[in-house]
C-alpha cells in the first residue's frame, strides 16, 4: 500500500490516529480554550455557529455528489441519508441555536479560513485533486467509486475532530454545572447521534477505498491530511473577545507577529521565580566542604552572613 499507514482498524481510523498530532493543535487554541472554560464571548460563539451554515452546505453538495458516483446502491442509500441529516440540520440550525440558549445574528461574515475548507471540499468532490486527471465525463464505475471515496476523505476528518474536542471538554466539565454557558452546545457535538455519523462517514470511507490501489490509497491520505489541517486552521483563526493564554501550535511569521518572550536569568521558563530557591540551596549548602575537601570563600562564610 505504498507509504499508507498499516495496522489495526479501519483505514480512517489509522488516519486519525496518524494525524493526530494536528488535533492536539486544535485543542490548545486561544478559541477552544475559552470554550472548554465557559469563558468565550457570546459575539465569538455566535461568529463561530454562524460559519456552521456554509460548512453544511458544502458538506451537501458532497454527498450530492458522492452519492451520484457511488456504485453500490447500499453505498448510495447510506450517503443520501447523511445529505438527507444535513440539509434537516440546516433547517433547524436557528432553532437549535435558541435551544443552546442564543439567537444568531441576521448577518454574518464569511471566514475566509471556511472559504479555504469548503473551496477544497468542493473541488475534491467534483474530482479537482492534485496529482489526479480524469476525463471530462466519468463513465466507469471505478472512476466513480474513487470520486465518491475522495470526496469522503475531505469530509471525515471534520467530523471526527468536531467529536473529538467536543469529547476533551466534555470531560473536564462538571456534569451538574449548570453555569456553563456552553455546556448544551458541547453536549450536543459529544452525543452518541453525533459519534454515529461520524462512524458511518469513516465505515463508508473504509468500504469505498476496498478496491483502489496503492496510489489512489495515498491520494487518500493526503486528502484526508489536507482536511484536517484546513480544519485547525479555521479552529486558529476564530477570534476572541478577550486576551488568553495559549501554547503555539504553530510557526509565526515575525514580520506579522510581534512575540515578546521573557525567560528567567538561566533562559528556562518556569511558572515562578527560581532565583529565591537557588539562593536558598547557596545559603544551605555553602558553609560545607565541597566534595573534593577544598573550601571556597563562600564556605567559610556563616550562613546568616551569606542571607544578609
Amino acid at each position: 500500500m505504498g507509504g499508507v499507514v498499516v495496522g489495526d482498524g479501519g483505514m480512517a481510523r489509522r488516519f486519525w490516529i496518524k494525524f493526530n498530532n494536528e488535533s492536539v493543535f486544535a485543542i490548545y487554541t486561544p478559541f477552544v480554550i475559552c470554550l472548554a472554560a465557559g469563558v468565550l464571548d457570546s459575539d465569538s460563539f455566535l461568529h463561530f455557529i454562524s460559519q456552521d451554515v456554509h460548512f453544511l452546505e458544502a458538506f451537501a453538495q458532497a454527498y450530492e455528489l458522492a452519492e451520484e458516483y457511488a456504485d453500490d446502491d447500499e453505498d448510495r442509500t447510506a450517503i443520501r441519508k447523511l445529505r438527507k441529516r444535513v440539509w434537516k440540520k440546516l433547517k433547524v440550525h436557528d432553532s437549535l441555536v435558541r435551544e443552546w440558549g442564543f439567537e444568531l445574528p441576521k448577518e454574518s461574515t464569511l471566514d475566509s479560513a471556511t472559504v479555504k475548507y469548503t473551496d477544497f471540499l468542493l473541488a475534491t468532490a467534483s474530482g479537482k485533486v492534485e496529482g489526479e486527471k480524469f476525463p471530462g465525463k466519468i463513465a466507469t464505475p471505478f472512476e466513480k467509486t474513487k470520486l465518491a471515496a475522495y470526496a469522503l476523505s475531505a469530509m471525515a476528518p471534520c467530523m471526527r475532530l468536531y467529536a473529538f474536542i467536543s469529547k476533551e471538554i466534555q470531560a473536564l466539565i462538571d456534569p451538574d454545572d449548570s453555569d456553563h454557558i456552553y455546556k448544551k452546545y458541547i453536549d450536543s457535538l459529544s452525543s452518541q447521534k453525533f459519534e454515529a455519523s461520524a462512524l458511518q462517514i469513516e465505515d463508508l470511507l473504509d468500504k469505498l477505498s476496498v478496491s483502489l490501489t496503492g496510489e489512489e490509497l495515498e491520494v487518500i491520505e493526503k486528502i484526508y491530511h489536507q482536511a484536517m489541517k484546513l480544519e485547525v486552521d479555521f479552529f486558529s483563526a476564530q477570534q476572541i473577545g478577550k486576551q488568553t493564554i495559549a501554547p503555539f501550535s504553530r510557526v509565526h511569521d515575525p514580520t506579522e507577529h510581534n512575540l515578546t518572550i521573557y525567560s528567567d536569568f538561566d533562559m528556562t521558563f518556569t511558572a515562578i521565580d527560581t532565583s529565591a530557591l537557588l539562593a536558598e540551596i547557596a545559603i544551605v549548602t555553602a558553609p560545607k566542604a565541597d566534595l573534593n575537601g577544598c573550601e571556597t570563600q563562600l564556605a567559610r562564610m556563616s550562613s546568616a552572613d551569606l542571607r544578609t
